[in-house]
């Protein structure tokens, strides 16, 4: 169904971008015009709680494919995770802490990463998200995190060898 205003339906506009090279330079700028101004219209119609919605299933999609990829990023912490999701809603932090049962403070030390979140606080922002970001998707970030720190602190591992004392000793032998 074309209307008045535009040249193509939404079924053409979508076949430009599967069947692009059938369109001529001009046919193809219009096209994306169109479609811009469609999305455009689009994002206008949207309430603010469906945006909230769709900017919270896009934070906990981005969390759960970091999750899941074998690289580690500094800049993908739970403490990111946890200042982008508190952005979505809140202007200052003070109020998000407040909403959560959580002291500014223990917030803050997560925030800038110099204390790991407790279980309560991961299962508090499950419950504020109304389930919207489990808490086994947080819980991931921070494994993930831990992992990375596990595997690379070699300074670490030394200072904790002193530590250990009658090691396992194998010997193997061929059969």
């Amino acid at each position: 169904m074309k209307s008045k205003k535009n040249k193509f339906t939404l079924d053409e506009l979508a076949d430009s971008y599967v069947f692009e090279s059938s369109l001529t330079p001009e046919e193809r700028k219009s096209a994306d015009l169109e479609l811009a101004e469609a999305r455009r219209k689009n994002r206008e119609r949207i309430s603010g709680g469906q945006e909230l919605y769709a900017l919270v299933l896009q934070l906990r999609f981005l969390m759960e494919d970091y999750a899941k990829s074998e690289i580690f990023d500094h800049e993908l912490s739970f403490a990111s995770f946890l200042r982008k999701y508190i952005r979505l809603k809140y202007k200052v932090n003070k109020n998000f802490a407040n909403d959560i049962d959580l002291k500014e403070a223990e917030l803050s030390l997560i925030l800038n990463r110099r204390r790991l979140p407790n279980e309560k606080t991961i299962v508090r922002l499950e419950l504020h998200s109304n389930s919207m970001i489990p808490a086994i998707s947080w819980y991931r970030v921070l494994e993930k995190e831990k992992e990375h720190e596990l595997q690379s602190n070699i300074a670490f591992k030394q200072k904790q060898n002193k530590h250990v004392k009658n090691r396992l000793n194998f010997e193997l032998h061929e059969v």
